[in-house]
C-alpha cells in the first residue's frame, strides 16, 4: 500500500478519507546494547545497536499503521507522520499515524 508525508499525490484523486489510522511500538533497550553503546560514546561514532533497535521499530509501526489502513478499504495513507516518546527509563515508543483515504476507482489499478 502506497503511503506518503505529503496530503497529495501525484496523479492521483482522492475521493474519500476513511480517518485517522495509526501504528504504534513499544521497544526496550538490551543490556548488551547498552554495554557496547556506552563505550562507543569513548571514542565517538554512530551507535548501531540503536540505530537498529530504532529502525525494526519504524518498520513495525508503518506495518501496523498500513494493516489498519487495509482494515479499512484504504487505498493509501496521507499525511504520514513519525513519533518518539520514553516510556520509562530505557524504553521508547514509536507511533506511525496518517489519514487512510480512496482513490477513484479508475486510478487503483495504476498504482498496483
Amino acid at each position: 500500500m502506497l503511503y506518503v508525508t505529503t496530503s497529495e499525490i501525484a496523479g492521483k484523486k482522492i475521493i474519500q478519507t476513511l480517518g485517522m489510522v495509526r501504528g504504534s511500538t513499544v521497544r526496550a533497550k538490551h543490556i548488551g546494547t547498552d554495554i557496547i553503546a556506552n563505550l562507543k560514546q569513548l571514542v565517538g561514532g554512530e551507535l548501531y545497536g540503536y540505530s537498529s533497535l530504532m529502525a525494526g521499530a519504524r518498520e513495525q509501526a508503518i506495518d501496523r499503521m498500513l494493516e489498519q489502513a487495509r482494515n479499512m478499504g484504504a487505498d493509501a495513507v496521507v499525511c504520514v507522520r513519525l513519533e518518539t516518546s520514553t516510556i520509562a527509563r530505557g524504553s521508547s515508543e514509536l507511533v506511525a499515524y496518517g489519514t487512510a483515504v480512496r482513490f477513484d476507482d479508475a486510478q487503483i489499478s495504476a498504482i498496483s
